[in-house]
């Protein structure tokens, strides 16, 4: 991989890993809607100029069911129901626990079509990440925390089936254009509530950064930056990032947080890592791989968790 590969993707680990830390610190000023109408809108102007440039909004209109499905497991589910868990639960362990997305992603695959057969290493790889996922969870589903991980177990799912939308209903469609419309759907949901909801004193500057980093930098800048890492090394390399977003997110929380660093996240991070790593592999072609081929238009179990031509990894 060149250098500026290299840079790209140290950037999209530090961007797509560090969400988690912004949104806990957000919570402790606005409510739940003023900070996903911030995120989006924020996102969806900064995004727009490049987005006309690219153009093809055109194309977008015959599929707005498939993109307002998709936006809704994508985005407006997944990010309000972050941001309230992140009331309860600490940033390092949301962004641990929505490291399971790729191995959930397998399993929603295999469910709904996808005619590949596991074989052992991977089904191994399932069983260490969902192991990974009980140690870290099952200490606190006897409190007031358990809600809060509920919330981010549907995230999970979410994030697990929407990029089944986007490869097999939305995969003709320009990446741009189609991020920006789901992040201006979104915000035109949450408007509503964000102004029936809106702080009567002005946030904090720690609030408002927290806020201006969601939209701009985590959003709209990390989106930019994924696009020119695809470009510049490809999908499969491209996505290898997302295995470094959940060290992120529990450093970041450790170090700016001051969160704990706990023998129970380490032993999970562990887990969730080489889970994740093993039920994503790709298996060696074989004549049984060639003869047992997924149907048309399914996206196959050893795909990275987000389709790299469409927006179904965005900044999370």
């Amino acid at each position: 991989m060149s250098r500026r590969g290299w840079v790209l993707f140290a950037l999209m680990s530090v961007l797509w890993g560090i969400p988690y830390l912004m949104i806990k610190v957000a919570v402790e000023g606005v409510s739940v809607p003023v900070l996903v109408f911030a995120r989006t809108g924020l996102g969806a102007v900064l995004l727009l100029p490049f987005a006309l440039r690219a153009g093809g909004f055109g194309m977008l209109r015959r599929h707005w069911r498939w993109l307002a499905v998709f936006s809704l497991l994508e985005i407006l589910g997944p990010w309000a129901l972050l941001s309230d868990a992140e009331r309860e639960l600490s940033s390092s362990m949301t962004g641990l626990l929505i490291a399971a997305v790729p191995i959930v992603g397998v399993l929603v695959a295999r469910l709904t079509g996808d005619a590949e057969r596991l074989g052992p290493a991977r089904w191994a790889g399932l069983l260490l990440g969902l192991a990974g996922v009980a140690v870290l969870a099952a200490p606190h589903l006897d409190g007031g925390s358990a809600w809060s991980i509920g919330e981010v177990m549907l995230v999970v799912l979410g994030y697990s089936t929407a990029p089944l939308i986007a490869a097999r209903k939305l995969a003709d469609l320009p990446n741009l254009p189609l991020t920006t419309v789901c992040l201006t759907f979104a915000a035109l949901v949450y408007l509503p509530p964000a102004v029936v909801t809106w702080p009567d004193t002005m946030p904090s500057g720690r609030v408002l950064a927290a806020l201006a980093g969601l939209g701009a930098i985590c959003t709209a800048l990390a989106f930019m930056l994924f696009l020119e890492l695809i470009r510049e090394v490809g999908t499969s390399r491209a996505m290898v990032f997302t295995y470094v977003n959940p060290a992120v997110a529990v450093v970041a929380g450790v170090i700016l947080l001051s969160e704990p660093l706990t023998s129970t996240i380490v032993v999970s991070f562990a887990l969730i890592l080489c889970g994740s790593v093993l039920a994503t592999a790709r298996q060696p072609a074989t004549k049984a791989n060639l003869t047992d081929a997924p149907p048309v238009g399914a996206l196959p179990a050893d795909a990275p968790p987000a389709d790299a031509q469409h927006a179904d990894a965005l900044p999370r």
